[in-house]
């Protein structure tokens, strides 16, 4: 009886959350999201929005291969659909965004134990800034 019970337990915890895929960045973001010193924090939701698991990879290079396991995961259960998001940043503090901040989710929501998932993180907080002193350039010259 023991041995079932053993057998059992061992099922409900292999493999009860195993989730793997790749984190893209366009090429217009590629060089800020790969800077030194910053990290990429790859963020499992449940449907009310409470971080289930969390992986942070230091000094991101992209395409960016992953694989979250249950050395990764921050509740006991895990089940239902999940939200998948991303955030790149040089801070590393999760939850404030600041300026620079490079961010993205999955298109679809996963389950737990979803298999070759794609996220981009194509979005960036803040404004473009224009180059100041530069001659020619559009804006100053149109002012006039």
């Amino acid at each position: 009886m023991a041995v079932c019970v053993l057998c059992a337990a061992r099922k409900v915890n292999e493999g009860r959350f195993n989730v793997t895929g790749t984190v893209t960045v366009p090429e217009r973001l590629a060089k800020v999201a790969e800077a030194d010193n910053n990290s990429c924090a790859i963020i499992v939701k449940n449907a009310a929005d409470v971080p289930v698991a969390i992986k942070r990879i230091v000094n991101p290079k992209f395409p960016l291969a992953f694989t979250l396991g249950e050395e990764d995961l921050l509740a006991l259960d895990v089940e239902g659909d999940l939200k998948l998001e991303v955030q790149i940043n040089n801070h590393g503090k999760l939850g404030i965004v600041k300026e620079g901040d490079i961010f993205g989710s999955a298109d679809t929501l996963i389950k737990p134990n979803a298999k070759d998932v794609l996220v981009q993180a194509d979005k960036m907080t803040g404004m473009p800034k224009l180059a100041r002193n530069v001659r020619g350039n559009f804006f100053r010259t149109a002012a006039r």
